[in-house]
Formats: C-alpha cells, sequence, structure tokens
C-alpha cells in the first residue's frame, strides 16, 4: 500500500489482516525519500487506535538503497482483545511542510476455534487399572529420590552459607566509602553537560549520548532497572508501571529518548530548542522522581 509524492513514498502494511484474539502481528511502516530530505513517521502511543494495542516497536532505522536514495523502516507489534473487525485510517507521515497519508487498513479479529469433544475418542482404559502395582517397590524410588534431593539442597545451603559468611568478613576487612545519592549524581553530571555547550560546538549526537547516560545510571540506581543493557523500548516498558502517577514525566523520558535514537541511529537533525528541552527534561525527570523525606516535628 503506497503514497507517493513527488520523490516520496511512504507505505503502512499488516503482516497478517486476520487475527485471532490476543495474538499479535506486524505493522510494518516504510518511507523512501532523496538524500538531505528527513521525513518523520507516524508518532503512535499506546494505541493504534481504540481496540488495537501497540505491545512493542523497533527503532527507526535507516537503509541507502541501490539507486542512492534513503528507507526508514520501523516495526509495531500489535495486539487486539477484541471480537471484530477493525478500520484503520491512513497514517501520516511528514516532510517539511507537507504531510503525506499511507493508505487505510483493515484488521479482523477473531474468537479462535472451539474443539468438537465428539471429535475425540475414548478409550477403554479398565484393564490398565487391574494391572498388579507393586507399592514397596514405588515407595523404595520415592524415598531414594527424596534422600537424593535432600543430600543435594542441603549441600547447595551449605556452600552458600559458607560463602556469604566469607564474603562478609571480607567486606568487613575494607573500609567502604558512603555511596552519594543517585540523585546528586545525576544533578552534578547534566550541570557538567550544561557547562560544556558541545552540542554548540556541533557534537549533537555525542551530547544526547552523555544525556542518555546520565538517566540510564540514574534510572538503574533509582528504579534497579538495568537501563544500560537495554534498548529504549525496554527501558520505557520497565519504567511504564514505575511512574504510573506521573504520566507526564514518563511522556518526557519517552520523547527525549526516542529523539536521542534517532540522533544516533538515524542521523536525525536537531533544532536548538530539541536539544535545550531534552536538556531541562532531563533535570525534571531527575528531580521530579527524587524520593522526598519527611520532616518529622516534635510536640
Amino acid at each position: 500500500m503506497l503514497t507517493t509524492i513527488l520523490a516520496l513514498v511512504v507505505s503502512a502494511a499488516i503482516d497478517s489482516t486476520t487475527l485471532f484474539i490476543g495474538d499479535q502481528t506486524d505493522l510494518h511502516l516504510r518511507a523512501t525519500c532523496e538524500v538531505g530530505e528527513q521525513v518523520q513517521l507516524p508518532m503512535l502511543d499506546e494505541q493504534l487506535i481504540p481496540g488495537i494495542e501497540i505491545v512493542d516497536r523497533t527503532i527507526i532505522d535507516t537503509t541507502t538503497l541501490n539507486d542512492g536514495r534513503i528507507q526508514y523502516n520501523q516495526y509495531l507489534t500489535l495486539t487486539s482483545f477484541e471480537d471484530s473487525l477493525f478500520y484503520i485510517a491512513p497514517l501520516p507521515f511528514i516532510t517539511g511542510n507537507d504531510t503525506i497519508w499511507s493508505e487505510s487498513l483493515m484488521l479482523n479479529v477473531v474468537q479462535p476455534f472451539e474443539i468438537d469433544s465428539t471429535d475425540i475418542a475414548i478409550t477403554d482404559i479398565k484393564g490398565i487399572y487391574r494391572a498388579p502395582i507393586w507399592w514397596w517397590g514405588i515407595l523404595r524410588w520415592v524415598l531414594l529420590a527424596l534422600a537424593i534431593v535432600g543430600v543435594g539442597f542441603g549441600g547447595y545451603y551449605l556452600i552458600n552459607y559458607l560463602q556469604s559468611r566469607m564474603g562478609k568478613k571480607e567486606e568487613e576487612a575494607l573500609p567502604t566509602e558512603p555511596m552519594r545519592p543517585a540523585e546528586e549524581v545525576a544533578l552534578e553530571k547534566l550541570d557538567a553537560i550544561r557547562e560544556q555547550k558541545i552540542w554548540q560546538a556541533g557534537q549533537v549526537k555525542e551530547y544526547h549520548t552523555q544525556l542518555t547516560d546520565v538517566l540510564r545510571e540514574y534510572i538503574d540506581r533509582r528504579f534497579e532497572v538495568n537501563s544500560a543493557e537495554q534498548t529504549s523500548d525496554e527501558t520505557l516498558r520497565a519504567m511504564r508501571p514505575l511512574l504510573s502517577e506521573k504520566k507526564d514525566i514518563f511522556e518526557q523520558l519517552r520523547k527525549m529518548l526516542t529523539l536521542a535514537d534517532l540522533v544516533k541511529f538515524a542521523k536525525w537533525t536537531t533544532t536548538p530548542d530539541e536539544n535545550e528541552t531534552s536538556l531541562r527534561s532531563a533535570y525534571t525527570f531527575v528531580k521530579e522522581t527524587t524520593p522526598i523525606e519527611e520532616v518529622k516535628s516534635e510536640n
């Protein structure tokens, strides 16, 4: 399903137009343009339309074609829990001052087929129940298996206990410095990024990389989410329930990580306002997620 304007071609296609309830399928978003032209793919949140949820998405990647043109690609994983025929309106692709719309799509979500119990063959197994059972032989094997399992668990816990005792002694022997609060370290690093002004010197990719590195380290210490080893989508899925009461803060984090991925992987050209907004969003995220200490007053 292609829509063309001048040298720009856009498309939106679904792997399967018929889907069982709860199953998943991929929606392919694609735009092809000349070198130097930038295209913004449709910006979608948790739902494609009411009734169709977006459970996963890839980052936008770019490919150089044989004729020298640039192709933008993104996959969205869809699911639905409603038995219905859905109409998906055309999706907008933005380039410059123009908006190009893809063709409309249809997705039919149906109930799984029910199993007819009359087709199941029933076999008489009474003869099996009449077979003699050697209870003592079975009991011996059960007791032997329990003894082996008991010895294994006992040895496992004994080794762990000894190792933990040795580890505690080593920790007591080594002096440790108190760890600085995560928000203090993060704000200090953000201050340093602001003072360096590297994006003003043309180092936009390094600027957004440093910003996201500071946030990923802060998220790891503050929320115990290993963001440094995850993609942006994985980090956002882990943070969504933790920020359920701060949806505006979550949305700022999503936009900041998405923009950083576009800069790092899709060679996206940002505006000065976008660069400043990312830094302000980073400050806001750290400050708004810092635990508030309760001050107890004495009567």
